[in-house]
């Protein structure tokens, strides 16, 4: 049987339940601006149905972390801080904005999963069948997003960029420390 390294399965799970907590913050950013400053119920209730589903997984994440005794990347207080800021930002842009900042992030989380699930072997089949799970969810966040009313067009191309690029760099560092 084919066995997946200790350090790439370490850099999996630290790095997953970093960006599973980020997105939990962007969310939590984007109902305090919903609470505050921009009333859309709708919008509420569809930002706290996808915030159920990041709480699921980053509750597994964190469960991986105490019973593999793993150490979460130093950065988490950090991330915490941007995921406000950016959901609270871009939900202070609107409802496009704010939908397309769950569609960019989640298009970089399809890719980073489906790049895991490639790489895991027989020996993390839980692991591997939890990863699936999930990207089946973010998925489906962002095809939620797109419905909202995401939108690439005109300056929401160049904030698509920067929060698919924000959430690249995230990654890369999360792996590793």
């Amino acid at each position: 049987m084919k066995k997946t390294s200790k350090t790439k399965i370490e850099e999996f799970i630290r790095v997953d339940h970093a960006g599973e907590r980020g997105a939990i913050k962007i969310y939590e950013g984007q109902l305090l601006a919903l609470n505050t400053i921009v009333k859309n119920n709708d919008l509420k209730d569809t930002i706290e149905h996808m915030k159920d589903h990041e709480v699921e997984h980053c509750e597994f994440f964190e469960n991986e972390i105490k019973k593999r005794n793993i150490k979460p990347t130093r950065f988490l207080k950090l991330w915490d801080l941007l995921g406000l800021g950016l959901g609270f930002g871009t939900t202070i842009l609107g409802k496009q904005a704010a939908m397309l900042c769950t569609a960019s992030v989640e298009e970089v989380i399809q890719d980073h999963y489906a790049n895991q699930i490639n790489q895991l072997e027989e020996d993390e089949k839980e692991l591997k069948e939890k990863i699936v799970k999930f990207r089946e969810d973010e998925m489906n966040h962002k095809d939620i997003a797109y419905n909202e009313g995401a939108s690439k067009k005109g300056l929401y191309k160049i904030l698509d960029n920067i929060i698919k690029t924000g959430s690249r760099v995230a990654i890369k560092i999360s792996e590793k420390y």
